[in-house]
């Protein structure tokens, strides 16, 4: 259109000057000229377009790289097939070199999660990856998809802080940093608990050894350094003529006191003291350069100085320095700081450490350390922050988890001894109910005895539950299916005060687990909930979908990233106080008043949750309510079909039989209920309270037709009587009888072709157990 526009105005102003002049041969000749000149205008744009749209279009990696220089973040952009198409300089530098990120050299698992967060960000556009290590370093990465095509990753490696203060005292000493102190006259030395040279710089070798570039390290401190009669310190090599040296002693763990030490020594050659002189200057800036948090204080313990770190930690602001220590602590705290700085400040030499709570988070403490300084002028106490609060949640975790296998230990013992009493119990009741008819005077009771004797059974399978020693049988099941089988149940549990409200995600991958203890776990905190909404409210069940994208954001330091299925449960009750919240999932803990709870319906779910490879969260404020939410694993079919569930065994209709039975039980009660069970469905019972006293009858010749054996017992265990009694008896029948889970047990007894029978059992699951065992004749 712009061609043919020139074209049409050259062609009139041509038509002009014809009219103008009269002359056809001047016009022809202007008409030529203004074609010539609009064809090559045309003809150079043309040539123009296609060069900037190539431009436009392509990639300039110089301009790119150009772009991306950052000295404190190494950049580098990878294709589709992962090779190295442009990088920074901070890149070659940190890597030494221009390999591909994939094939970078990091410790341990670090290639192999660089490559899966390449697949990641590939996948979903953006990725990242921390806690890599490479020489000491810790590194982050961030990818993202860049290009007008998307197909290139942008990278970017930041250096993560570590807190491996050892290394990067090292790494101060024997760094520019290092000589820079030297070049201040502050030799630096860092030797272990065993008082040998670990690093130091090139000043201190000087002066000890005589030389520079001496190899100092592994020697001991002790035999370079001497102490004369006044306490004045030199060194050996220089003798006593050598100048005096100060001495500072800075230990990297405050909670170590046997771990290393950085040391500093500065010569002692009548200088001004701190804040007069050259000294103050040189101690500052030794300090500002520590990545630790050090303060000093003077006599009367006002601060004189503190570096960033220490400012970073304490939570102020470097700049608005505070007068005292004790202004940074509640103020609780207040007084021992105070005094403990006032002590160490006209006191001998020494160190300690104090646990304070800092007025910028006063619910995670940190330690203080606190160490007398000689030979420093105005300055006389040196502070030390550490920031523990992770090490310290840490160590609250172990002991917890420690607490809780220990009472988890305690409660499956419990729950063993407390089947066999079961046992014998309900055993009783079942020979007595056999001569009693129902309208006799004593049936009633019996059958009432019967009732609280299963009531208390039932709490010995909360105990297994807590325990994760309970027999689970896990079916590939869809968590909207458990809550449909226990909606109706819910409703009448929860009354009508309490609205009910279940909602459903999509895309749902199945689960692995039991669905009845599913069941029960939904059931337990559904009470809870509605306990805990006395005057009506809202209780929401919620299914949900969470991938394990999702799960590296919530940056779980427990949950494995992997897909799961969740379900919620929220209420809009009190609430729990967050000083109760974190014991909740603790046995027999209930806030409950005494006989409206036994503290065990959370420590079950707990039990459950955990057994089912699963994780289970709480989160509750005051007056707004309590979520529980439970992740479970998104179930991965096999490779192959699973086998076919075996058929269970028919019930006989008879339990009557015949044959010899050697029954091994350690508990007399037990015992004696299952004599007399076994003998009246028309068995012979032979019986032995022990293992050995069990091979003693299998040695006497007669033969059995059925071994019954407890599994734990003392001196013999079950499994070891039977492997004794098979090798003589390859074909003997095994009922092994336990209070302990059956599915622990099979997984500590190596023996085929056992029948398990759990106890409690009554005497007519007694004898069917028998007769299920026995070969058919």
């Amino acid at each position: 259109m712009l061609s043919a526009a020139i074209a049409v105005a050259a062609l009139g102003t041509g038509l002009l000057v014809f009219l103008l002049l009269g002359d056809w041969r001047v016009a022809t000749g202007f008409l030529v000229t203004a074609a010539a000149l609009v064809a090559a205008a045309m003809a150079t744009r043309e040539r123009a377009v296609p060069q900037a749209a190539i431009v436009a279009a392509g990639h300039d990696w110089t301009l790119i790289r150009a772009a991306i220089e950052n000295d404190a973040v190494a950049m580098a952009v990878t294709d589709r097939e992962g090779r190295l198409v442009c990088a920074n300089g901070s890149y070659a530098a940190w890597f030494e070199g221009y390999s591909p990120p994939t094939a970078l050299p990091l410790a341990d698992t670090g290639a192999g999660r660089l490559r899966e967060a390449e697949h990641v960000a590939w996948r979903e556009g953006r990725a990242s990856a921390d806690g890599l290590r490479r020489d000491g370093d810790t590194l982050a990465v961030e990818l993202t998809r860049v290009g007008s095509a998307e197909d290139h990753l942008l990278w970017r490696f930041r250096p993560v802080a570590s807190m491996d203060l050892l290394n990067e005292a090292r790494r101060m000493i024997g760094s520019e940093a290092g000589e820079r102190l030297g070049e201040a006259g502050i030799m630096g030395v860092l030797i272990g608990s065993d008082a040998r040279i670990r690093a130091a710089n090139r000043v201190f070798a000087l002066r000890a050894t005589g030389s520079a570039d001496a190899a100092i390290g592994g020697r001991d401190l002790g035999t370079l350094l001497t102490i004369d009669k006044r306490g004045l310190i030199r060194f050996e090599r220089e003798g006593p003529t050598g100048g005096p040296v100060r001495l500072l002693q800075v230990p990297l763990d405050p909670n170590d006191r046997n771990g290393a030490t950085l040391i500093f020594l500065i010569d002692d050659d009548g200088a001004p003291r701190l804040g007069e002189g050259s000294a103050s200057s040189h101690i500052q800036t030794l300090l500002a350069m520590l990545p630790l948090g050090f303060a000093l204080a003077d006599r009367d313990g006002r601060f004189l100085f503190l570096n960033e770190a220490f400012a970073r930690v304490a939570g102020i602001d470097a700049d608005a320095k505070p007068v005292y220590p004790s202004d940074l602590v509640v103020r609780e705290d207040k007084a021992a700081v105070a005094d403990t700085v006032r002590r160490f400040a006209s006191g001998p030499p020494m160190s300690g450490d104090i646990a304070i709570r800092l007025q910028s988070r006063p619910d995670d403490p940190v330690a203080l350390s606190i160490a007398g300084a000689r030979g420093l002028g105005e300055a006389t106490v040196l502070l030390s922050l550490k920031d523990n609060a992770e090490e310290s949640r840490l160590k609250r975790q172990v002991a917890q988890a420690t607490k809780m296998q220990a009472v988890g230990q305690l409660a499956g013992g419990v729950a063993h001894d407390f089947n066999n009493i079961l046992t014998a119990i309900i055993g009783h009741c079942d020979l007595m109910l056999m001569r009693h008819t129902p309208g006799d005077s004593d049936y009633d009771d019996i059958q009432q005895i019967r009732a609280n004797s299963n009531r208390a059974a039932s709490l010995t399978r909360q105990l297994l539950a807590f325990s994760r020693q309970q027999t689970l049988r896990p079916q590939v099941l869809q968590l909207p299916d458990v809550v449909s089988d226990v909606f109706n149940l819910l409703k009448r549990l929860l009354g009508e005060t309490v609205t009910l409200n279940v909602k459903h995600g999509r895309n749902l991958g199945s689960v692995r687990a039991d669905p009845g203890q599913l069941e029960q776990v939904i059931v337990n905190l559904a009470v809870n909930a509605r306990d805990a909404m006395p005057e009506g409210g809202t209780l929401t069940l919620q299914t949900f979908a969470v991938s394990a994208a999702d799960v590296r954001r919530m940056k779980s330091d427990i949950m494995p990233t992997v897909d799961y299925t969740a379900i919620s449960i929220t209420d809009t009750g009190t609430g729990i106080p967050p000083d109760i919240l974190p014991k909740i999932f603790e046995p027999f803990f209930t806030t409950k008043e005494v006989g409206k709870g036994t503290g065990l319906g959370l420590s079950t779910v707990y039990g459950i949750v955990k057994q089912s490879n699963g994780f289970i969260f709480a989160d509750s404020a005051l007056g707004q309510g309590t979520s529980f939410v439970i992740y479970l694993p998104v179930h991965k079919a096999e490779a192959l079909p699973e086998p076919a569930a075996p058929q269970p065994k028919e019930r006989p209709a008879e339990l009557w039989g015949t044959g010899t039975i050697l029954l091994v039980e350690d508990e007399a009660m037990v015992r004696a209920v299952a004599e007399r069970a076994l003998t009246r469905q028309g068995y012979k019972v032979v019986t032995a309270g022990n293992g050995e006293e069990a091979l003693e009858c299998l040695e006497a010749g007669e033969s059995f037709d059925l071994l019954i054996s407890d599994v734990v017992m003392p001196t013999m265990d079950g499994p070891t009587l039977v492997r004794h009694a098979r090798a003589k008896y390859p074909e003997l029948p095994i009922l092994f009888m336990s209070g302990y889970a059956e599915e622990q047990l099979r997984k500590s007894i190596d023996i085929e072709n056992v029948a398990f029978l759990p106890k409690p059992f009554s005497v007519q699951q007694l004898a069917e157990a028998a007769r299920a065992a026995l070969p058919a004749k």
